[in-house]
């Protein structure tokens, strides 16, 4: 299958991305429809798209999927032409930060670091200009924010369900994750929730004002090689066991879906196991077309499309 459909609120496209050595972009907030039921997903934090073996597949299916739904609230800036028209387009000489230190405080392992190192070399002899740069956040801000619009959008739309079957939920309707997050979320009030929403629009003007310096952010796209299967599953009955391995796991992708910047997991490295560790760019608002020009670029360099895990 050339593709598979993912959503992404905290790097549920771009985290299975770097795991299966396969390319995952998460849109622009607000570039692909949350319809016809919902107007956004986690207040906007959540974008859908897929994860496709290539490129090329990603940016077609982003051709057919763009663009406001009816009665939509609010929509990406439409694109000047076809993303399917950017790969294979020259990027031009594009100015690459590259950042290494987590957002959420958590320890980036040296395999990731490895990678992402490796990335940058490879972009600078493909003629790109790559420094070391650190986009700075306030931790517990960003924490707080995260944490009550994802409990507070999970317990709401259990509370829908429930209205739905007549009757209150219990731990057994859902999986032990869900539980854990939507009990912490009926804890939020009105005020915890609109200073969330505040936060994570002030931290998207940061970053931009950041990008105006830079074309690209290039970070790990994991803080931590793939983990076994079952390690960060809701089902675990254990939720809050793995919750250190997880805040590893997305400490470079969530703030992205805070911010809503467009980013992508392009798999570039393999570890002394064989394991895909993706690189991570992020892009200016609405400027797919900067990543996908570049991710074709990468891809020719090193193609990964027949790569295959060892027997």
């Amino acid at each position: 299958m050339p593709v598979a459909h993912a959503t992404d609120g905290g790097g549920s496209i771009r985290v299975p991305a770097s795991c299966c050595g396969v390319f995952g972009l998460k849109p622009t907030r607000g570039r692909t429809p949350a319809g016809p039921d919902a107007g956004e997903g986690w207040s906007g934090m959540s974008a859908q798209h897929a994860v496709s073996r290539s490129v090329r597949d990603s940016a077609a299916l982003l051709d057919l999927t763009h663009g406001p739904d009816l009665g939509a609230p609010y929509a990406a800036q439409p694109p000047a032409r076809p993303f399917l028209a950017e790969v294979g387009a020259p990027p031009g000489k594009l100015r690459i930060a590259l950042q290494i230190a987590s957002w959420n405080g958590t320890p980036t392992h040296p395999t990731c670091v490895a990678a992402a190192e490796d990335t940058a070399s490879l972009c600078a002899s493909l003629g790109h200009h790559v420094g070391e740069a650190r986009f700075d956040v306030e931790l517990e801000p960003f924490r707080e924010a995260t944490a009550t619009i994802i409990g507070a959008s999970t317990r709401a739309t259990m509370e829908d369900r429930a209205r739905a079957l007549g009757r209150p939920l219990v731990p057994e309707d859902v999986e032990p994750g869900t539980w854990l997050v939507a009990s912490a979320g009926a804890a939020k009030d009105a005020v915890a929730y609109v200073r969330a929403l505040r936060t994570i629009h002030r931290l998207g003007r940061e970053l931009a004002r950041f990008l105006e310096r830079y074309d690209v952010l290039l970070t790990p796209t994991l803080g931590v090689p793939p983990v076994p299967l079952g390690v960060l599953s809701l089902s675990n009955p254990n939720p809050g066991e793995s919750i250190g391995t997880l805040f590893q796991t997305v400490g470079f992708t969530q703030l992205i879906n805070a911010t809503g910047n467009p980013a992508m997991s392009v798999p570039l490295y393999w570890d002394a196991e064989g394991l895909p560790i993706g690189s991570h760019f992020i892009g200016r608002m609405n400027d797919e077309a900067t990543l996908l020009r570049l991710a074709a670029q990468l891809e020719a360099a090193r193609p990964w499309f027949d790569r295959r895990p060892p027997a």
